[in-house]
């Protein structure tokens, strides 16, 4: 019934770039080879040319090298613009993918996902592709190249090249060895201070308000010392290795040259191949120097790219192929227990029920006993732990994404528009709307008239979080997002909080025309006027379904064993 999603990770989506790669392995080739245009020139002049005197053969050689240098210079422009292309097919091979994760993320594994932020992995990944540090890389397999050229100049030539080589490789692995903590309690420092940074921005109203600002700022100060003394671990360490990389080739050049003038005077080699041997070993250990240099931003691609990997793991999963025709009959919901995502505390247990087209399901108890829980639980966004919620038999992840959309409305506690219009909301962001659906999903909200008075109607811009409406208007507005399309199932966590008299009366209006479609509306509520429009009640009380039936049978019931509690005239008034 279900079909795994393909594999999406970064390693698969680096693979798609096999035959670019090739192509930079090519050229980086062509350009080490290059390389030695350098050493082959002083090798000539001092060997040839001052031994001849020939300045027509200097003109000649001079010739040959600047147009090697200017080969090998487009050469190595190509190989940077190849690995900025590269670094932006990755970002947008894994764009949706990430996307998806990020959104997901917060779904899968709660409060723990706080501080994973996939689309940040993915820009760590995409600035090291279009770094120089990969070219660098793709240099250093052509070492054994160069020191093999130094032993065929003499052979205590290539032995000290090689040593030389060999302690330098010491040092990287060192840098590696040593880095990896520091960079990664980096990470860490830098997430939390994230969190309180995007938490206060989200929130800028409340700080404002009741003045939080200075309050925040210590506690961000708080979190400054620690990242502070992570950055510096990290940038100390890789600034010790840089250097002391750049020290030991200096040392081994001046020593080459040392060794060289040495052979040259037992008239073992000529002072061509001196000059020449020193300039090769340079180039040999550049690659290396270059690389260390880009060491910490390397750590990190690799971190990112872990956790990159393991959020697209976790939030991929399998996937409905879809098909089953959309439900029109009744939800079930048998033993239903859930908690929060990431959560081993069950928020709610026990809840069984059925409910059939047209019915209207209101949902009561006192707070926190578990009434958003159900909602999120209904529509699928928290786990089910035991049990199941069954539309004609089949459970919500049976159908695609696409196709839950037809199924599902779902206005939350806490309403967040998008950044966009009024219609773009509604519709749900849909590539091709229907603005007949969108006008009958506002009349529908009561929220037509609303809208055809703001700037522009359904082409105003709400603005981010729909900053620039009301708490009511924003309720209103979700109402009608929640309605579009005629779902068949309607969850409203309550609806009517933010609603006046008006408001209310549309919401009453609304519940009514979908039970009288044939659709199933729960309603979660604390004022009972939401009730008004439901035929049946559940009761959830300490996480347990306490009673479930009739409207007016369960609430007489919790009435008379209520009786005298101040809520029994509350009750009273939901009919």
């Amino acid at each position: 019934m279900y079909k795994r999603k393909s594999e999406v990770s970064v390693a698969s989506a680096i693979r798609t770039c096999r035959s670019a790669f090739l192509g930079i392995f090519i050229v980086s080739a062509v350009i080490n080879l290059l390389m030695l245009t350098g050493p082959l020139f002083m090798l000539q002049v001092y060997d040839r040319v001052l031994a001849s005197g020939s300045v027509p053969t200097l003109i000649v050689l001079s010739g040959i090298a600047l147009a090697l240098y200017l080969f090998s210079g487009v050469l190595d422009i190509l190989r940077s613009r190849a690995l900025t292309r590269i670094s932006m097919r990755v970002y947008a091979r894994l764009s949706d993918p990430v996307l998806r994760a990020n959104i997901r993320m917060p779904i899968v594994g709660g409060h723990k996902a706080a501080g994973v932020h996939p689309g940040r992995d993915l820009d760590a990944v995409r600035r090291f592709l279009a770094s120089p540090g990969p070219a660098a890389i793709f240099d250093l397999p052509f070492m054994p190249f160069y020191f093999m050229i130094i032993f065929l100049f003499h052979f205590w030539l290539g032995i000290l090249s090689l040593v030389g080589g060999l302690l330098i490789f010491g040092l990287v692995v060192a840098n590696e060895l040593m880095s990896r903590e520091p960079t990664r309690e980096l990470g860490s420092r830098s997430g939390a201070q994230s969190k309180v940074m995007d938490s206060a921005r989200r929130n800028a109203e409340v700080v404002s308000a009741m003045g939080m600002l200075g309050r925040l700022s210590d506690r961000f100060s708080d979190l400054m010392a620690p990242h502070v003394a992570a950055q510096q671990a990290a940038a100390d360490r890789s600034n010790f290795f840089s250097s002391a990389i750049k020290l030991l080739r200096l040392v081994l050049q001046s020593a080459m040259l040392g060794l060289g003038a040495y052979l040259a005077i037992l008239q073992e080699i000529t002072p061509g191949v001196m000059i020449a041997s020193s300039i090769i070993m340079a180039r040999a250990l550049a690659p290396i120097e270059q690389a260390v240099s880009h060491w910490p931003s390397f750590v990190a691609s690799r971190q990112a790219t872990s956790r990159l990997d393991q959020a697209l793991q976790d939030t991929g999963g399998q996937t409905a192929p879809g098909g089953l025709p959309l439900p029109t009959q009744d939800v079930t919901i048998t033993e239903l227990a859930t908690s929060a995502p990431g959560e081993p505390v069950v928020l709610l247990q026990g809840v069984a029920l059925q409910l059939k087209a047209g019915d209207g399901l209101g949902v009561i108890g006192p707070s926190g006993s578990g009434k958003t829980s159900l909602a999120r639980a209904l529509v699928g966004v928290w786990p089910h732990l035991r049990g199941a919620v069954r539309l004609d038999g089949s459970t919500l992840d049976q159908w695609n994404e696409d196709e839950r959309s037809k199924i599902i409305g779902y206005l939350p506690q806490d309403v967040e528009l998008f950044d966009g219009t009024v219609a773009d909301n509604i519709c749900r962001f849909e590539k091709k709307p229907d603005m007949l659906a969108i006008v009958q999903a506002a009349k529908l909200a009561g929220v037509h008239r609303l809208i055809a008075n703001l700037p522009d109607g359904y082409g105003c811009v709400v603005g981010d979080s729909g900053a620039r409406l009301s708490a009511g208007q924003r309720q209103r507005l979700g109402l009608a997002r929640a309605l579009y399309g005629n779902p068949f199932m309607i969850v409203l966590d309550e609806p009517n909080s933010n609603l006046d008299i008006e408001g209310e009366q549309a919401l009453t209006a609304a519940i009514q025309e979908v039970r009288a479609r044939g659709g199933i509306v729960i309603v979660i509520a604390h004022r009972t006027s939401a009730l008004s429009a439901v035929n049946k009640v559940l009761m959830i009380q300490n996480g347990q379904q306490v009673a479930f039936g009739e409207r007016d049978d369960v609430l007489t019931g919790l009435a008379v064993l209520d009786r005298p509690a101040t809520n029994q005239k509350a009750f009273s008034h939901a009919v």
